[in-house]
């Protein structure tokens, strides 16, 4: 092993299973989460959803993303989000009843169409509006509900959508870049493809039926992308380069690492403890270059090409990766992930990120109160 490597795994295991300072008390946390939850419900559409096309502060924005599709594809997919995050997170009557209405908006917005040819932000809707659907059908509120079956209906549109459009190379994309665009589409990134092996993992746990080679095609694709550095390449290259991207380099994956090795994890592959580790000892190590990106207006502008959007995404991966570590692991890495998490929420509840017309707020507070959630509910 090089041996500038073999120094920074070492020190890197020492910082991280150094103790987090100034950790937040229980009550604290839980008191952010609802203030979280308090912003959701004072934002939630009249029709059940979250987020919406207006208030976009770059004009860039609104003429590029002017399709509807486009927008009905965000909506369910951070309305997936939220489902997901009151099923695990609320308590109170009225948020469950928020959390009605917007199951309601998601069975009644399954059938989700791709925008156009280069467009293929419909893979967001499907993937979490999967996850926030096949969360919701494990809730106890649904167990004798009509609606019940209405879950199952929908959450098997988005499985048979998540199959229909899985690329070749067996991952999913946002956009199409290179011609000739397929119905099928080619281009594929690490980190949506380890999203969606995730959201397909879950509604696998709830019991609903899952293609399981195209979980096997995912996972062997996330596997691809990881470089020798530990980070994990943006796109799907048919021969990784480390060399290629600033992006893919650690400073640069410093969320992808967390998401894919999520996946992996889920999807029941090997990830050695010292990997796990490793990569989580470079998120807050080298924090300082997803906050430097952070309510940036431009994508990939930052160091590194982060993006804003790269932060709560981030830290709601990395408590999946730190809810299966040891006791003293998890003691470590916590209160680090609560710091960071809680010293974004505004005086209204609200956590955002990058501005992306009023999707921001609610899939920011989505991420955090559910990564805030894993860290008072964890059993190490």
């Amino acid at each position: 092993m090089n041996g500038l490597f073999a120094a920074t795994l070492l020190w890197s295991s020492t910082v991280m299973l150094a103790p987090g300072e100034g950790a937040a008390s229980k009550d604290d946390v839980r008191a952010a989460i609802d203030r979280g939850i308090e912003f959701l419900l004072s934002d939630q559409n009249k029709n059940g959803s979250w987020g919406g096309p207006q208030d976009s502060i770059t004009t860039w924005s609104g003429s590029t993303w002017s399709n509807p599709e486009t927008h009905r594809s965000w909506k369910v997919a951070t309305t997936g989000l939220c489902v997901a995050a009151l099923a695990e997170v609320a308590t109170t009557e009225e948020a469950l009843a928020a959390m009605d209405r917007a199951v309601q908006y998601l069975a009644d917005n399954a059938d989700v169409k791709r925008p156009n040819e280069w467009d293929t932000m419909n893979n967001w809707a499907y993937l979490y509006g999967l996850q926030g659907l096949a969360t919701a059908y494990d809730h106890p509120r649904y167990a004798a509900s009509p609606l019940r079956d209405r879950i199952a209906e929908a959450a098997a549109k988005h499985l048979k959508n998540i199959a229909r459009f899985q690329s070749i190379n067996g991952g999913w994309g946002y956009l199409e870049f290179d011609p000739p665009r397929t119905r099928r589409p080619q281009w594929a990134t690490s980190f949506m493809t380890a999203s969606a092996v995730v959201a397909m993992e879950v509604a696998k746990r709830q019991g609903f039926e899952v293609d399981q080679k195209v979980i096997d095609r995912a996972a062997w694709l996330v596997q691809r992308c990881r470089l020798p550095n530990g980070a994990y390449t943006y796109r799907v290259r048919t021969v990784p380069n480390l060399d290629s991207e600033y992006i893919d380099q650690v400073k640069g994956s410093l969320s992808r690492i967390q998401v894919c090795q999520a996946a992996l994890l889920m999807a029941g592959k090997e990830i050695p403890i010292e990997d796990r580790r490793f990569g989580l000892a470079h998120f807050f190590r080298d924090h300082r270059f997803l906050e430097i990106a952070m309510h940036k207006p431009v994508p990939h502008e930052a160091y590194y090409y982060n993006s804003g959007y790269f932060y709560f995404y981030g830290h709601y991966y990395a408590s999946l990766v730190i809810e299966g570590l040891s006791a003293e692991d998890q003691a470590a890495f916590w209160p680090k992930l609560q710091h960071e998490i809680l010293k974004t929420q505004q005086k209204d509840g609200s956590m955002w990120d990058y501005d992306v017309h009023r999707y921001d707020r609610p899939y920011g507070v989505a991420f955090g109160i559910m990564a805030l959630g894993r860290s008072i509910a964890a059993t190490p």
